[in-house]
């Protein structure tokens, strides 16, 4: 890589890193370098990882940070083209053509702008402005669905039959999260740059913490980190995810804690974990580990 070329990717690589963190999003060095690659290359960006760490709020992040408008495709099972794409307005179609009295020389008009209801994929693709176009839990929708994204992905353009292809006015920032609930196609994974996005490391955690709750105490922070990578690391159902770790660090500072102890974490784990049964087996992991250090300080 000439330097010329180096410097530049640097360049891209600073105003990233300080554009993630003017929206108080802590971003590893792989992070960054993806959003950037994307933003140049004009690429879609398909983040995968557990849910809760992050994946949708970086799609928000890079939105508030450029100023683009946020378009967001919510996915689940049973989405269709016309939830996602556009639809017909039928009522207005069969109106106008009461209105005509049944005139069948006059269907064609019925398949114009007058009558096309936008939904998000097509709003993003026709719209005047640089959006960020959110396609949030791909791996709810059926793989049918993915086979519809094709076209937007690759070539940033959509087909209308009645009204034929419609390509972008300005290309969209598009950003998929899966919770791999599924395996996505080849074909969609070749149209994206990939990110994986793991639970924070303690280190980054408490980074996280610091940046969102910048009131508590800095050891308060670090016993919040290690706390969580503990709580993680047992058989749960559900992890605390990154958003429910920033609310525990909030509401141990608006209760006045200056210390983390085992009580303290039995009494607010109702804040980082939101399953019953995730509940009590923290909780007994928790006693274990409190005895076993009774345990240890006696035979010292």
């Amino acid at each position: 890589m000439n330097q010329t070329k180096a410097s530049k990717l640097d360049q891209l690589l600073k105003e990233t890193k300080e554009g993630l963190q003017s929206e108080h999003y802590v971003a590893d060095e792989r992070t960054i370098t993806t959003v950037s690659l994307a933003l140049s290359l004009e690429k879609p960006i398909l983040i995968e990882g557990p849910a809760g760490v992050g994946k949708t709020e970086l799609a928000k992040v890079i939105s508030s940070w450029k100023g683009f408008p946020l378009i967001r495709l919510q996915c689940y099972e049973g989405l269709d083209e016309a939830k996602a794409l556009y639809e017909w307005d039928y009522k207005k179609q069969l109106l106008s053509l009461q209105a005509r009295k049944g005139d069948s020389s006059s269907v064609n008009h019925l398949f114009s702008e007058e009558y096309l209801l936008e939904r998000p994929l097509l709003a993003a693709i026709r719209s005047h402005e640089q959006v960020v176009l959110l396609i949030d839990e791909i791996d709810k929708a059926e793989p049918e669905f993915e086979s519809m994204l094709l076209e937007l992905l690759s070539d940033f353009q959509v087909t209308i039959p009645e009204l034929g292809t419609v390509k972008a006015v300005k290309r969209p920032i598009v950003v998929l999260t899966s919770n791999q609930m599924r395996n996505l196609s080849e074909a969609l994974r070749r149209r994206c740059l990939y990110l994986y996005i793991d639970y924070p490391n303690p280190e980054r955690e408490a980074a996280i913490i610091r940046e969102r709750v910048p009131e508590l105490k800095e050891e308060l922070v670090d016993e919040v980190a290690m706390a969580l990578s503990q709580l993680r690391n047992m058989d749960l159902r559900k992890a605390p995810s990154v958003a429910e770790a920033v609310d525990w660090a909030e509401a141990l500072l608006a209760i006045g804690i200056q210390t983390l102890d085992v009580q303290t974490v039995l009494q607010t784990l109702n804040v980082l974990i939101k399953d019953h049964t995730d509940i009590e087996e923290a909780k007994r992991r928790l006693s274990k580990i409190v005895e076993g250090e009774k345990h240890d300080r006696q035979n010292c």
